[in-house]
């Protein structure tokens, strides 16, 4: 009998090739299968679907422990993808998986976030692709969002997803115990608020640091902030398209062609 084929799976991240969470993610998935493992250089969080361009990306081979590990981009998340087709890999993977990120993608953190956005570039370039994340930005324990993700993706890979979707899962940092589940989600509407701290520089001249704190508007378990936040596993799926299509029809009638 033929044996099966593993199957090959692209991993990305934003906290750059020397984060904690990308080598559990790339750890979870080689029990999986083939493992290519594509990252910045350096941490890029925030960069959302940044694209480097005008400036030569650079591609150098990773090793961790004398052992190789994957490729460092001189770029964004975006790039490394980009990249990672064009340039690295033969031929398209079956999966990519980004994360395992510090920090929730929840809420307007979607949009933010480069963690998703290399899912998102993926789900565009057609593969199927996932966006874990870890709800802590400190003391982050990485054991059961590894193997969360595992559980997820081996489902995914059995069951599939629709094109240009992408599953963006956010993982309580919680030991599995205090775990309440897993519960599918939509985008909530908690956002930032922020401020700019000044200070000045040696010569006296003003600099700003930008800061502030996720406030939650979100009272619902169908909310993935919410969730995450009473120990549910929060999986959303999003799109490429941001098309409000409920307004579509109201525009059309503004008759803006006369």
């Amino acid at each position: 009998m033929e044996r099966a084929k593993r199957p090959h799976i692209l991993v990305c991240n934003d906290d750059g090739i020397e984060g904690e969470g990308i080598h559990a993610l790339a750890a979870a998935m080689k029990k999986i299968g083939q493992v290519t493992v594509v990252a910045p250089a350096e941490p890029h969080s925030g960069m959302s679907h940044a694209m480097t361009l005008g400036v030569p990306l650079r591609i150098k081979k990773f090793f961790k422990n004398s052992r190789f590990f994957g490729y460092t981009v001189s770029g964004t998340p975006v790039d490394c993808i980009k990249v990672a087709l064009s340039h690295i890999l033969p031929e398209k993977p079956d999966l990519i998986v980004s994360g395992i990120n510090y920090g929730s993608n929840t809420a307007t953190n979607t949009l933010y976030s480069g963690t998703v956005a290399a899912a998102l570039e993926g789900a565009i370039q057609g593969i199927t692709s996932l966006a874990f994340s870890l709800a802590t930005y400190e003391h982050a324990d990485f054991t059961y969002s590894g193997k969360f993700a595992r559980k997820l993706v081996k489902k995914v890979l059995l069951e599939g997803i629709p094109p240009d979707t992408v599953l963006s899962v956010n993982i309580p940092n919680v030991p599995e115990s205090l775990i309440s589940g897993a519960v599918i989600t939509r985008q909530g509407r908690s956002r930032w608020e922020e401020s700019a701290i000044e200070r000045n520089d040696m010569y006296g001249n003003p600099y700003y640091w930008l800061n502030g704190t996720l406030r939650l508007l979100d009272e619902d378990m169908r909310d993935d902030e919410f969730a995450v936040r009473q120990n549910y596993v929060a999986i959303t799926p999003i799109s490429c398209d941001m098309t409000n299509h409920s307004l579509i029809g109201t525009l059309e009638q503004w008759n803006l062609q006369k």
